[in-house]
């Protein structure tokens, strides 16, 4: 039987956490042969989000032997994009699904100076595995 997570992604920016509507938001996993596969890609509505997606995860009894010990990651790993005009591309890489859960990726987007590109100011953010 398959299992799936659920992915939300909030784009926002300043510590007030102002929503950024029409934020371009990219979700990647990794495929074989180190391509990645297009999971989803979605603008953000008026509260900075967008619609949850569906990813396939490891069943929780699957992983019952920690890493350590050799057994499977109990999640599955995807990565974010998000980019808007005017701020700073901002990606997140190892965001973590579990089975059952709902994933919340909050990105923050830093504004740009005048005449700037986002291309010229991407912004990555490694999220380390869980030790569970």
């Amino acid at each position: 039987m398959e299992s799936a997570g659920r992915l939300t992604v909030r784009v926002y920016v300043s510590h007030a956490q102002i929503p950024v509507e029409g934020a371009t938001v990219v979700v990647t996993a990794p495929g074989e042969e180190g391509k990645m596969n297009l999971l989803s890609v979605q603008a953000t509505n008026s509260s900075g989000e967008i619609q949850p997606i569906t990813i396939p995860a490891p069943q929780l009894e699957e992983s019952t032997s920690p890493q350590s010990q050799g057994g499977p990651p109990p999640f599955s790993v995807c990565n974010v994009w998000a980019e808007h005009p005017g701020y700073a591309m901002l990606q997140a890489e190892g965001v973590q699904i579990f089975s059952g859960v709902e994933t919340v990726q909050t990105m923050e987007l830093i504004p740009l100076s005048r005449g700037e590109s986002s291309l010229e100011h991407l912004d990555v953010r490694e999220i380390t595995p869980q030790s569970l």
